[in-house]
C-alpha cells in the first residue's frame, strides 16, 4: 500500500473549485491526452454512484476496465471519497477535499493505492496524474470567472 498526497492552490472561491472537481464532463476535458474514458457519464458525481468505464492511457494503450464507487460526496463539507479498482489496481481509495483560503482555495488529494508489488509504480502514476489536473483546472476556472465578469458587466450596463 502506498499513499500519495497532493495539494494545489487556486485563486478561485472554494465552491467553484469544488463544482469543477466533482464534474465528470470537466474531468474528461482535464484528462484529455492523458487518459481517455469510454462510458463515463455526464454531470456531477453523487454519493452512491457506481461507474464502470474503459480507460486508455494516452489514448494509445488498449482500453482496460475500471470501476469507481462514490462512497461520499458532501457538497457542504466539500469532501469526495471514492473506492476504485481496475487496470492493474486492487484498490485506489481517493479522498478529495476543497477548503477556502485567504487567496482562494486549496484542493487536497489523498490517494491510497494497493497494486501489490507494483504499488510504487502506480503511486508515481498517481502523482503525475493528479499534478497534471492542476493547470487545466486553473485555465477552466479563469475562463469561468471571465465569463461571469462579462455577464456581470453586461448586466450592469443594462441598468
Amino acid at each position: 500500500m502506498k499513499t500519495v498526497i497532493l495539494e494545489h492552490e487556486y485563486a478561485a472561491p472554494a465552491k467553484e473549485v469544488w463544482a469543477l472537481a466533482t464534474d465528470l464532463d470537466a474531468l474528461k476535458e482535464i484528462m484529455k491526452g492523458v487518459v481517455t474514458f469510454e462510458g463515463l457519464p455526464s454531470g456531477r458525481v453523487h454519493q452512491g454512484q457506481k461507474i464502470t468505464v474503459q480507460v486508455s492511457l494516452f489514448g494509445k494503450l488498449p482500453p482496460q476496465p475500471y470501476f469507481m464507487e462514490v462512497l461520499e460526496c458532501d457538497d457542504k463539507a466539500m469532501i469526495l471519497r471514492s473506492f476504485e479498482k481496475g487496470a492493474g489496481v486492487k484498490a485506489w481509495c481517493h479522498t478529495l477535499t476543497v477548503e477556502p483560503q485567504p487567496s482562494g482555495s486549496r484542493l487536497r488529494d489523498v490517494i491510497e493505492i494497493d497494486a501489490g508489488w507494483m504499488s510504487w509504480a502506480f503511486a508515481l502514476w498517481a502523482r503525475f496524474l493528479y499534478r497534471k489536473r492542476h493547470e487545466p483546472r486553473v485555465r477552466m476556472l479563469a475562463d469561468m470567472q471571465a465569463k461571469q465578469a462579462a455577464t456581470d458587466l453586461e448586466g450592469s450596463n443594462l441598468r
